[in-house]
């Protein structure tokens, strides 16, 4: 990320980074990544409320003029019958209408992972992870998915024999979480890949080893009797 930022700045580009798998499970430095814009979820690895999120904007991009498409008088003071004056700050990209209640679930989300130390998530939450992929990999008819040369706490796999949705339902029954993912979400990956859906598992810190075997065992039970 941050050689990309790099590049960036030599060609004056814009810099944008979708931050959504990271935020929770890694320290974000934003002047190391050098990006413009940088957005966050708080219902992913930072476990608070679904719905809340952030936007980090630079200086650069306020000083260059940049705003949003649609603004309000939150964002934006109506100086005339024909002009505004955008906020000077990062506050010219929010809205009006803000879930109060949301952001403080969001804050207190936050408050609890600076408690517990990215350093310490961002070691433990791989490791588990790496754990569960290579236990899952291993066994017949299942098919680790996770590409590069830093794998995270997102863990795919592809089950055959299987329809998505019964796995899943499967999975639910013993007590698994997991979600599902379709080609229709990532036509590129998907085709290079060459399957139709997949099983996303993404244990955190608070998992412990047991439960780690315990996920490899139930996949392990379900694909030998579909």
């Amino acid at each position: 990320m941050a050689e990309i930022g790099r590049h960036c700045r030599e060609l004056d580009l814009l810099y944008i980074v979708d931050a959504c798998q990271s935020v929770g499970q890694y320290p974000i430095d934003v002047e190391e990544i050098g990006c413009d814009l940088l957005t966050g979820t708080c219902r992913k690895f930072l476990r608070g409320p679904r719905g809340s999120g952030f936007l980090f904007v630079s200086d650069r991009v306020l000083q260059a003029g940049y705003e949003p498409l649609f603004i309000d008088m939150h964002g934006a003071d109506w100086t005339s019958t024909g002009g505004y004056r955008p906020s000077e700050t990062a506050a010219r990209f929010e809205e009006w209408e803000f879930p109060y209640a949301t952001i403080v679930g969001c804050a207190a989300a936050i408050r609890y992972a600076r408690a517990v130390g990215l350093g310490v998530i961002s070691q433990r939450t791989p490791y588990l992870a790496g754990l569960l992929r290579d236990g899952l990999a291993v066994l017949p008819g299942v098919r680790a998915l996770d590409q590069g040369d830093q794998l995270g706490g997102l863990v795919t796999i592809a089950v055959e024999g299987w329809q998505a949705e019964g796995f899943k339902a499967a999975m639910d029954a013993r007590g698994i979480n997991s979600a599902l993912s379709f080609r229709r979400f990532a036509q590129f990956d998907f085709g290079d890949k060459d399957v139709d859906w997949c099983l996303r598992l993404s244990p955190h810190y608070y998992n412990t080893e047991d439960e780690i075997a315990r996920v490899v065992s139930a996949v392990a039970g379900l694909r030998a009797a579909p």
